[in-house]
């Protein structure tokens, strides 16, 4: 029987998505569930919705627990983390990039690197040097991803992948949903989505 899947929407400008990155495949393969990775973008999705920042820096005092809570679940699950210097930062460049690698069968491995650069090694992931440099550690090749993340295929993906998040009614990354369309919102909530995607698979 094809084991259960659970989709995986995340937006590299999502701290608490780093968090669920760093632990996701291991929580999958011991609950027999297929990981589907989706990148997509919550800035125009908070657009939308009449935000024009993230809602760390719109609500400050939120903000800052948010930051300590981060800290705490990283230190929990063995990660290292720092809050980054820019925050938020594009994700559109290393999204596209992680599109092309999602169907080469390096994109999982490439965004989790590029969560650690942005949020370990506070590294800024809009710049191509960085995007580069993690391409070249995972051995893939440089300028013909590039090329590829910059075709009209790609750019529309990620633009229909964001407009399918917003039609579902997303608000926030990182969301789960599940094959009948289940939605789990929240780094705290992958065990549950994980559990529903088996029980409707049963």
């Amino acid at each position: 029987m094809p084991k259960p899947v659970l989709d995986f929407w995340f937006d590299f400008a999502s701290v608490y998505s780093f968090l669920t990155s760093m632990r996701i495949a291991q929580l999958a393969a011991e609950a027999g569930v297929e990981i589907r990775w989706r990148p997509f973008l919550l800035g125009p999705i908070f657009q939308s919705q009449g935000m024009k920042d993230s809602p760390f820096n719109l609500f400050p005092v939120k903000g800052q627990h948010m930051i300590r809570d981060v800290t705490r679940t990283a230190e929990e699950i063995g990660v290292g983390f720092q809050w980054p210097d820019h925050f938020p930062q594009s994700a559109v460049p290393a999204s596209r990039v992680a599109l092309v690698g999602l169907q080469e069968g390096w994109g999982e491995d490439f965004s989790r690197a590029i969560f650690r650069a942005e949020y370990v090694d506070n590294r800024v992931i809009s710049d191509q040097a960085v995007i580069a440099s993690v391409l070249t550690h995972l051995k893939v090749p440089v300028d013909a991803t590039f090329a590829k993340a910059q075709s009209d295929a790609i750019k529309s993906k990620l633009r229909d992948q964001t407009a399918d998040a917003q039609a579902r009614g997303f608000f926030g990354a990182p969301t789960f949903t599940t094959a009948s369309g289940e939605m789990f919102w929240g780094n705290d909530r992958l065990e549950q989505a994980l559990r529903w995607a088996v029980r409707e698979g049963a």
